[in-house]
């Protein structure tokens, strides 16, 4: 399992034989003997890592799951998975503090494309602090078109899963063509994934923009990054609830996948990592400004993250 996901370890060790890693230790030779996977986004679970295991059941503490070749499993009987709106609230309050910073007028108009777990919230949130609201979500037939989108909202943010294929692929939804038809100071964020936004694109086009997660990460283009008004290194859903939520819908998934008695993360867990990190107000503009000022250690400074 990944070393940097609390509570399982703990957790698990009196029932199964587990073995934290870093996850570029998490290789072929590492998983060859496994029955179980328990990763994060930067563990690729396809071919390249399984061929030849006898890994049966992978969860990933995450909601997104692009890191997970699904069609390699099925085909290969393993079961896999995520852990859906584990971490909702901590990326809505990672948008409120993003509002925050950014000054908004009172009668702006705030575009949310995706409305799951994570939309819903920010909607909710945005709607009590007196922003007018349109959202688009095709796929559950919500909301407005993605060009309204684009016409009429003075901030866009994202929170869509990572998809290429499909009738409504997300890959690059946020392109130049998105991008010149929006408003010339329209504000995008992206704190979904690293590809729903074309980060080229938001160089070509000069909007002011937010970004917590990246193409190409931990190696993010050191000219996006310093153009970013806001900046962060893939932490919005970083909370202890979050962490919780996701650890227990993991060991949940365990249990149920392998016929064991339910295990559940107590307090005295908890409190192996309850140190918490900074949440005081501003907290964004101080992450955003450790990030330019060491742009290379990306993921040093991801690791080292304490959980708001």
């Amino acid at each position: 399992m990944d070393k940097n996901i609390p509570f399982v370890q703990e957790v698990l060790g009196p029932y199964a034989d587990v073995i934290a890693l870093e996850p570029e230790s998490i290789t072929p030779d590492q998983v060859r003997d496994a029955d179980a996977l328990i990763i994060r986004t930067r563990t690729k679970a396809d071919a390249a890592l399984l061929d030849g295991s006898r890994v049966q059941f992978i969860a990933t503490a995450t909601i997104g799951f692009d890191h997970i070749d699904t069609e390699y499993c099925q085909t290969h009987g393993i079961a896999w998975s995520s852990c859906p709106g584990c971490n909702a609230q901590a990326v809505c309050d990672y948008i409120e503090e993003c509002l925050c910073e950014l000054s908004l007028p009172k009668d702006a108009t705030i575009g949310i494309v995706g409305v799951g777990h994570v939309g819903t919230l920010v909607a909710q949130m945005a709607e009590r602090k007196g922003y007018h609201i349109l959202l688009n979500d095709p796929p559950k037939q919500i909301g407005k078109s993605i060009g309204e989108i684009a016409d009429k909202c003075d901030l866009i943010t994202f929170h869509t899963p990572l998809t290429k294929d499909g009738i409504y692929p997300t890959y690059h939804l946020c392109d130049e063509n998105f991008l010149r038809r929006c408003k010339f100071d329209a504000i995008i964020i992206n704190a979904a994934r690293g590809g729903v936004v074309d980060e080229q694109a938001l160089l070509a086009c000069g909007h002011p923009f937010v970004l917590d997660t990246w193409e190409n990460e931990p190696h993010i283009r050191p000219q996006v990054l310093q153009a970013a008004r806001l900046a962060s290194y893939h932490i919005a859903g970083y909370s202890i609830q979050g962490k919780i939520n996701a650890s227990a819908m993991c060991l949940d998934a365990f249990c149920k996948h392998f016929g064991t008695p339910i295990l559940s993360i107590d307090k005295k867990v908890v409190s192996l990592h309850a140190e918490a990190g900074d949440s005081a107000p501003g907290w964004i503009q101080r992450i955003s400004e450790q990030l330019k000022n060491h742009p290379t250690q990306f993921e040093q400074l991801r690791k080292q993250y304490k959980l708001r």
